[in-house]
């Protein structure tokens, strides 16, 4: 029976990982017959291969996770991943290659299927007796030798429990009474991951304990198609303390479909590590500025990204691609195919699509797609706005998620006749309120009218008169300058039970720039009033405040 992944590897691995426990009730543990010829009915012969220093001179040691991480890197871009297997007792070798499909561990298939699909892996045939310096070699090893043979014994009905690889191997056509013999090449870094391999196949349990030797036996696993061993070394990586090299490692491992579902668990438990640790990005900028896409990706995904607006995500992508990518033709390939999707266009302001739109390092039918779909939602009513955001809460994409933003997103209506302008709302959730006790502030995001910038804000603080804490709602202005402005402002907020607007007050100001004006307690109640469970200032647990101005240049 296939064994299911579960969401939380702490939970679903943790049960049948802990203390180094079978992988599943049903699997036993025959460590005892490992390398023994009393319960083996077969022979591997392990030829194990080396490369001459001329060619790849940096060595093969990894002591480290960097070292693990450059020496698989330069493996995976100079190396064809093949395995060869021969047959002994037959004149030829069968190549076979790693990218088989997914096969459950223990599941029987049809024989036929087997051999059929063994047959369809081998690619090429070649004589027993080929040269060493055969340019046709799987594994390009033109420069490689045998260095060393490895033989063990081994019981085909284990293995084949354990490995659709070793299943299709053993069903392709052997004659149970004459090929006894297996072999493999592999490569030396391989050596000391594979025999860890073939004994967790008999044992279900590991000797090494570091990040760079786990990953050597989860490569060997997916090499070999042992996902039993995949899971327990992504259990184990999980369980080792976690740092943005490994994170980035793990989100870096190869991907095939077995490989995906097996460390799904590691790869999510990485997000959610690099999520955490760079979710204020202004406090790790250098750090952030060098991490690779896929770390970028991890951070851009979560919801708790602590930014002051999705303008500001919008600006630091920017940065990051334009530092990372050079060349304006691979920026645009990256913006658009694997950094658009994670920036929530919808909640930027129109001021800032509005750039979007003449942005060169964005494709123009790109950059039109995204803004016109933000317009779009920004347009819908509130009611189809949440059932978007719902749709999307379960998913990958969450583009129409909104962040916990530092300054609050506004909707702004804007009029310039007869004369300008602005009409406000600014929502906050119940949570947030409560927050603020007791002398806490959140801020709007900046909007603009006349060509000034304006934001508005909500405090907890003291009624000076009856000092008692209450809600207060200000007004200010952002640039600081010679020009001044009159200001005529209301500020209102929807009431149970008629859940219309009414105003809660009025007034004008005249601002110089760097100022704020408002009114300390906007419903002339006390803070317990306020949040209490049955206060009517709360529509489905938001608050809903509206502010509406109108300026005036004056001589």
């Amino acid at each position: 029976m296939k064994d299911q992944l579960n969401s939380d590897p702490t939970t679903d691995m943790g049960s049948r990982f802990r203390h180094g426990a079978s992988i599943s009730g049903s699997d036993g543990d025959f460590g005892f017959a490992f390398n023994d010829s009393n319960f083996s009915d077969r022979l591997l012969r392990i030829e194990i291969m080396g490369v001459p220093s001329e060619c790849h001179p940096d060595g093969e040691d990894c002591t480290g996770i960097s070292d693990w991480h450059h020496h698989r890197k330069r493996r995976r871009e100079d190396i064809k991943k093949e395995i060869v297997l021969d047959l002994s007792l037959c004149p030829e070798e069968h190549i076979l290659n790693d990218s088989q499909p997914d096969m459950d561990d223990g599941a029987g298939c049809e024989n036929q299927d087997a051999e059929a699909e063994a047959v369809a892996m081998a690619e090429e045939i070649h004589s027993g007796d080929e040269d060493e310096n055969s340019n046709e070699s799987s594994w390009s090893m033109d420069c490689s030798t045998v260095l060393r043979v490895k033989t063990l014994h081994i019981s085909s009905p284990i293995l084949a429990a354990k490995s659709p690889f070793f299943y299709k191997l053993f069903s392709n056509g052997m004659r149970e009474s004459e090929q006894r013999h297996v072999t493999l090449r592999i490569n030396a870094s391989e050596e000391d991951a594979l025999l860890e391999l073939l004994n967790f196949m008999y044992s279900n349990t590991l000797s090494v304990t570091t990040v760079p030797a786990l990953l050597d036996v989860l490569m060997a696993a997916d090499k070999f198609e042992v996902a039993s061993c995949m899971r327990y070394c992504s259990w184990l990586l999980h369980n080792l303390p976690m740092t943005p090299e490994s994170a980035l490692l793990y989100l870096d491992l190869p991907s095939s479909v077995l490989m995906g579902e097996a460390v799904q668990p590691l790869t999510d438990a990485a997000k959610q590590y690099l999520a955490a640790r760079y979710k204020d990005v202004t406090k790790f900028q250098e750090e952030v500025m060098a991490l690779p896409l896929a770390g970028i990706q991890a951070i851009l995904a979560s919801d708790d990204l602590q930014i002051a607006s999705e303008d500001a995500v919008y600006d630091f992508v920017l940065k990051w691609a334009r530092a990372q990518y050079p060349k304006l033709e691979d920026r645009r390939e990256v913006l658009g195919s694997h950094l658009a999707q994670y920036i929530r266009f919808p909640y930027m302001t129109c001021r800032k699509l509005k750039k979007v739109l003449t942005c060169n390092d964005f494709d123009q039918d790109v950059a039109s797609k995204l803004v016109l779909e933000a317009l779009f939602y920004k347009a819908d009513a509130p009611y189809r706005q949440r059932s978007l955001a719902a749709e999307e809460s379960a998913t990958s994409n969450r583009r129409f998620v909104e962040r916990a933003y530092k300054y609050r997103p506004v909707k702004v209506v804007e009029f310039e006749l007869p004369r300008q302008q602005c009409v406000v709302y600014l929502d906050l959730k119940r949570e947030e309120c409560v927050n603020l006790f007791p002398s806490g502030r959140v801020y709007s995001q900046a909007f603009h009218l006349g060509g000034q910038g304006f934001f508005l804000s909500a405090h907890c603080n003291m009624d000076q008169q009856s000092s008692f804490h209450c809600l207060g709602l200000f007004l200010g202005m952002q640039e600081k300058g010679s020009t001044s402005f009159t200001v005529d402002y209301e500020f209102a907020a929807r009431l149970k039970p008629t859940e219309e607007f009414v105003c809660k007050y009025k007034g004008n100001y005249t601002f110089t720039g760097g100022k704020a004006v408002g009114y300390r307690n906007l419903f002339a109640v006390p803070w317990t009033s306020f949040v209490a469970e049955d206060s009517i200032y709360f529509i489905n647990g938001t608050l809903h405040l509206r502010a509406e101005l109108t300026i005036r240049l004056c001589s």
